[in-house]
């Protein structure tokens, strides 16, 4: 099963079976998802793995923000501010 596949249906494990607070984060990182899609950019692998230990409490959002960002200046891609 294709990787970004598998972790759609992660969200949707998230949503249908997790603690309140699991399920809206699981929301809004699918509303991030669908937005960059709508976009027609790509998904990493980073930001999804960044997603989920923010949805499980392993960080929260102010970690979340400052890896994407630094991934983004490291990849070379980093356009402005970004809000989650």
């Amino acid at each position: 099963m294709d990787e970004k596949k598998k972790w759609q249906i992660d969200l949707n494990e998230y949503i249908r079976q997790g603690e309140p607070e699991q399920v809206e984060k699981s929301e809004a990182w699918q509303i991030a998802i669908g937005l960059q899609q709508v976009d027609g950019l790509t998904t990493s692998d980073y930001l999804l793995n960044t997603a989920k230990d923010h949805i499980e409490g392993k960080i929260d959002i102010k970690e979340a923000q400052k890896r994407i960002h630094s991934y983004l200046c490291v990849m070379g891609k980093y356009s402005g501010y970004i809000r989650l």
